[in-house]
Parts: C-alpha cells; sequence; structure tokens
C-alpha cells in the first residue's frame, strides 16, 4: 500500500462523532499504517520530564509518526469532552444539568491527546485525511451524480430572478433541497444564492 492508496482508503466505519469533531480509532489506524508500512513509527516529543509543551497555561502534545520513511509531525491540544482545551490547572464547566465540573490536567486526558495526535499525524501520511479536511467520503469515492442538469435549470433561474430576500430565500431552499446531498450541485446552488444576493 502507498501513500495514494491510503488517500483513497474509505475509513468512516472505523470514526466516532465527539461534539463537533470526527474521530478515527487510534488502534484501527495504527494497524493500517504497519499494514502499509511494517517499519512504521511514532514518537512522542518530550519537553523535560513532560510529554507536552506548556503554551499560556494549556498543555500540547506534539507527534512524530514515520511512514515510508518520512517524518510527520503534528500537534493537538490536551481537551475535555467538550473538545476545549484543559488548562494546567484545570478547567470548570457547566453541564447540561447545570452542574459545575472540573477537568483536571491526568495522565488519562493526556495519553488520550497523544494517540489522537498519532492519529492526526499518520493522516498526514493519506490515512484519513479526508476527514480533517471535512469531507464525507475519500478522495475519488463521491458517488457519480445523479441530478439531471436540465431538471436545475428551472430552479436556478428561481434563484437568478429573485426579486427580494424572501424570494430569493424560498428559491435557494427549493434548489438546495434539490441537489439531494449532491456536493458538486449545492456548491453551484450556494455560488448562485451568494451572486443573486450581491444584487438585491
Amino acid at each position: 500500500m502507498n501513500v495514494q492508496e491510503l488517500l483513497k482508503l474509505n475509513v468512516n466505519e472505523h470514526t466516532e462523532k465527539k461534539a463537533n469533531l470526527t474521530y478515527l480509532s487510534w488502534a484501527w489506524a495504527w494497524a493500517e499504517a504497519l499494514k502499509a508500512d511494517p517499519q512504521a513509527s511514532f514518537t512522542v516529543q518530550m519537553f523535560g520530564d513532560k510529554c507536552y509543551m506548556e503554551i499560556n497555561g494549556t498543555a500540547m502534545v506534539w507527534v512524530t509518526a514515520t511512514m515510508f520513511g518520512k517524518p510527520m509531525v503534528c500537534q493537538l491540544p490536551v481537551m475535555d469532552n467538550t473538545n476545549k482545551p484543559i488548562t494546567i490547572e484545570g478547567t470548570t464547566t457547566v453541564n447540561k444539568y447545570g452542574k459545575e465540573i472540573t477537568t483536571k490536567l491526568d495522565s488519562f486526558n493526556v495519553n488520550t491527546a497523544i494517540m489522537r495526535c498519532m492519529t492526526k499525524a499518520l493522516s498526514l501520511h493519506g490515512l484519513g485525511l479526508y476527514i480533517y479536511a471535512g469531507d464525507d467520503l475519500p478522495q475519488g469515492d463521491e458517488p457519480e451524480s445523479t441530478i439531471d442538469p436540465n431538471s436545475m435549470t428551472d430552479l436556478f433561474l428561481a434563484i437568478h430572478n429573485a426579486k427580494t430576500q424572501d424570494e430569493l430565500k424560498l428559491a435557494y431552499k427549493v434548489a438546495y433541497a434539490a441537489c439531494d446531498g449532491d456536493k458538486a450541485w449545492q456548491i453551484k446552488v450556494i455560488a448562485a444564492k451568494d451572486e443573486a444576493k450581491a444584487k438585491l
């Protein structure tokens, strides 16, 4: 396996959502890295006797993942369960029940950050990189469009001919829904809406 093949590998079955971020299973990612390159390795950068760097009262971990003889370095803040950086003294948040919870920097959340950072570093070699780009599918894995361009013509005309914000909003809503999740058409509809909005 090479970088091009890693870029095309669909990893969606091995991800989980936490708050607004998507995480790839570090154990699965490391196994795939070893399949692609049995000589793969990763190292955690040390800062004196600590495996994190202190930055403005927070902690940042640094991991180097080496595949195909090429080292790639990534950094990641040590975060709480809401994906906010934990301060060295501890971070207090209020949960959905109104209760204050203090998360302190400890070995568990530092280790979690290290393994997530290792997975992020592996993505620089192609494994799951599309996740960090905000895409749903890897390169070349987008399904072929089933949208008939002729069916979109009237919808684009409605956007173009909108005379008020309300007309534009309705025309945009109808056209966007007609895209049926097709990203390429969604981008065109958004561009048409932005162009029409600028003229109003």
